[in-house]
């Protein structure tokens, strides 16, 4: 049994993870030369370092993520192989191997390794360019939002009822985010709030949700023999859960400008529920959904400067005629 303590934070780096590998998953590093094992990305919640030209290793950093790493070892194995039949050209990194805590090293956390996908963040990109590959993202969506078991990972900020959040329970928890829109935009994030509070609520079976599913969360790749990109990934699933699929459907405004906007909620509305497609009251919910992210977008803007123009662009598109 491991008697070490967690850190609330550890500087991960490459020494550190070729250690781990050397522990845990020896093979994985036959052949490979110093430069094999790389850092590409310093996240908020996660290091992720490149092996070689096939895998990354995503580890935590934090204490606070650590759980949301298991979240992914659970979940996306048992959804990996639907949604690459619904949008075979999605990819959804699923972890190939997965890392246990090290009490010799003094890490404890879980952590993983997974296929690498090449490719820019959609969050680069032009917004006018995202309705190339809007439908195949309300397909990839449409296919997710199905009913979830009872053992789902609980998130309690995540496709819950909109009501239950503090914005609605607190003034000033409210307040504080519309401190954020611009002020002459204020009243009318208002009313948008107040539409998706006055919506009855969800009252289906809880869906799958992947629980953030905005811009910089999405991989894009130039489309093969033809003009625009086209949707390559689905990553960062830390925040995967159950609930109202109104929760992930917020993100149409962070992604889209009207015309992609359009052409996603056609395919959503084209394949979910059972063909039947989500009711006025859902995409009322949702634009709410969209505003708290678009405010989190706004949050820390010297922390997550990238996040800023998502945050707003998607305050444009949701207020312009609220």
């Amino acid at each position: 049994m491991m008697s070490f303590v967690p850190s609330a934070e550890i500087d991960v780096d490459v020494p550190l993870s070729r250690a781990l590998l050397e522990e845990q998953h020896p093979d994985l590093l036959d052949g490979a030369g110093l430069d094999d094992l790389r850092v590409v990305a310093h996240g908020w919640d996660n290091v992720m370092l490149r092996l070689g030209d096939e895998l990354a290793v995503r580890l935590p950093r934090r204490e606070a993520a650590a759980h949301l790493v298991r979240h992914e070892q659970q979940v996306l194995p048992r959804l990996e192989s639907r949604l690459r039949a619904a949008a075979p050209g999605v990819a959804v990194p699923a972890p190939v191997r997965v890392g246990r805590p090290s009490a010799a090293l003094a890490y404890p956390w879980s952590w993983s390794v997974v296929p690498w996908v090449g490719g820019t963040s959609a969050e680069a990109t032009p917004v006018t360019a995202r309705t190339a590959w809007a439908g195949t993202f309300g397909a990839f969506l449409a296919t997710l939002h199905v009913p979830a078991p009872d053992d789902a990972p609980a998130n309690p900020v995540r496709g819950v009822p909109l009501r239950r959040r503090a914005e609605d329970a607190d003034p000033g928890a409210l307040d504080e985010r519309l401190a954020r829109v611009p002020a002459g935009l204020r009243d009318a994030a208002r009313r948008v709030w107040d539409r998706a509070l006055d919506a009855p609520p969800y009252d289906g079976p809880a869906v799958w949700l992947h629980g953030d599913p905005h811009p910089a969360n999405l991989v894009v790749v130039p489309a093969d023999g033809a003009a625009g990109d086209r949707l390559r990934a689905v990553v960062d699933w830390g925040d995967v859960t159950s609930g109202d699929p109104a929760s992930d459907l917020g993100a149409l405004w962070l992604c889209f400008d009207a015309a992609g906007h359009d052409a996603c909620r056609s395919e959503v509305q084209r394949r979910a529920n059972d063909g039947r497609g989500w009711d006025d009251a859902t995409w009322a919910r949702a634009a709410g959904w969209a505003l708290l992210y678009a405010t989190n977008m706004l949050a820390h803007p010297d922390e997550h400067p990238r996040l800023v123009p998502i945050g707003e662009h998607a305050l444009a598109r949701l207020l312009d005629a609220a």
